[in-house]
């Protein structure tokens, strides 16, 4: 079996920005804390959540380094680097390690659809490149691109690839990719209203956008399954689904930037093309904190 790089929930935090558009860094810091407080098990860093996409190279490994550096190794940081041009991945990722990330989440590549060949070099090459264990990011609404579990199973083998955030939806595809793999990978959900059934079937534990809100509650449902608890981890994964399905109920990042605007963690702000939630989203998503206390 490798080496588990974390075991229960990692927060894919927000990068929070300032009006305009610049990063925020005092309230990341903040945001920081209240996770690690929280009891979360990782952060992951310029993920999806992240809004990697618009950051330049230059703001990507400055957002790394401080976190690196704001975490001070109390847990790991696990910094995302993926791309649809394998050799710009490369750099990323170099860049990422010298910037101090204890790990690499790598996305499918997106837009170019590759092959299941071409997946597989992709990340096979990534991995050789490497001195840091990778997590597979498998995120096919996003993307347009599926990490078959065949694949995964296939880059399984090599030594750096340590896991795979599983965000299909198919818990099919999860069973399958279980199967096939056995305890060569771990598996992550990439869906928070599937934590306890990926638990179920074996996971490691969550890559969470739920976290940022809620990362005691969140750590929580994986840490009570682990501890046999399962009917406590199902009261709290059912608890939170409707706040759950509020935080996707536009795309993510939105909801997450307004649910953390509204707890005193920065201004509702993103960068373009991505815009504010519609109020009357917002207004739900803040009902519902209201309700689970998040809010008073």
């Amino acid at each position: 079996m490798k080496n588990t790089i974390f075991r229960g929930a990692a927060t894919a935090i927000i990068t929070p920005m300032k009006q305009d558009g610049s990063v925020d860094y005092e309230t990341f810091a903040r945001l920081i804390e209240f996770q690690i407080e929280g009891g979360i098990s990782a952060i992951v860093v310029c993920g999806t959540t992240g809004e990697a996409a618009t950051l330049s190279t230059e703001e990507h490994i400055s957002v790394i380094e401080f976190c690196v550096k704001t975490v001070a190794g109390r847990v790991p940081v696990i910094a995302g680097t993926g791309s649809n041009d394998t050799a710009y991945g490369i750099e990323l990722n170099r860049l990422a390690c010298k910037a101090g990330a204890d790990a690499l989440l790598m996305v499918t590549p997106y837009y170019n659809k590759a092959t299941q060949n071409g997946l597989y070099e992709h990340f096979k090459r990534m991995a050789d490149a490497t001195e840091k264990p990778i997590i597979l990011y498998n995120v096919p609404s996003r993307t347009g691109c599926n990490l078959k579990p065949e694949t995964v199973a296939r880059l399984a083998d090599h030594p750096m690839i340590a896991g795979v955030k599983e965000a299909s939806g198919d818990l099919s595809q999860v069973a399958t990719l279980a199967a096939l793999c056995g305890d060569k990978i771990d598996i992550y959900s990439g869906n928070d209203d599937q934590i306890l059934p990926v638990l179920s079937l074996g996971g490691a534990g969550v890559i969470s956008v739920l976290s940022n809100p809620c990362p005691a509650e969140t750590e929580a449902i994986c840490q009570k399954f682990f501890a046999g608890d399962t009917e406590g981890a199902k009261e709290l994964q059912l608890r939170y689904l409707p706040l759950i399905h509020l935080l996707f109920c536009e795309v993510n990042p939105i909801p997450a930037k307004a649910a953390m605007s509204a707890m005193g963690f920065g201004e509702n702000a993103l960068r373009l093309p991505l815009t504010p939630m519609e109020e009357k989203n917002r207004m739900c998503l803040l009902e519902e904190m209201k309700r689970l206390n998040i809010l008073v």
